[in-house]
């Protein structure tokens, strides 16, 4: 139990998060939420690598922990993000860091904890809290 709450506290992190959203919690507790969601996805999440073999077709399946990161490989290891931030081929870079439908879902969860935490403090600003 103490390995499945080590690799998977994120989803509950994003449960917690809906629940404050609609419940309407304090600001502070929802961008602490959004901003864990975020980081949960992008560097902790159990995802496959995904990124490109020195044969440029194929793509690593060894494990890796978030989206934006790569496997145990030490040129793997920031090639994603070098990906998206040089960006070649735009198929390239989804094929490299959303290879598969636990990965897009792990990436929307990312960008919806960011937007989230951005709601969050700038939520305030307009309604005067």
């Amino acid at each position: 139990m103490g390995k499945a709450m080590r690799l998977y506290w994120g989803y509950i992190a994003v449960a917690a998060l809906i629940v404050a959203w609609t419940q309407q919690w304090a600001l502070p507790i929802v961008a602490a939420l959004s901003i864990a969601v975020f980081a949960y996805a992008s560097f902790q999440v159990p995802v496959w690598c995904g990124a490109v073999n020195r044969d440029g077709r194929t793509y690593c399946r060894n494990n890796a922990y978030g989206v934006l990161m790569g496997c145990r490989n030490r040129q793997h290891r920031w090639q994603k993000l070098k990906m998206i931030v040089l960006r070649s081929k735009v198929g390239d870079v989804s094929r490299a860091v959303f290879p598969t439908a636990k990965e897009k879902f792990n990436a929307f969860l990312a960008v919806a904890g960011l937007l989230s935490a951005i709601a969050a403090v700038i939520v305030p600003v307009f309604t005067g809290d």
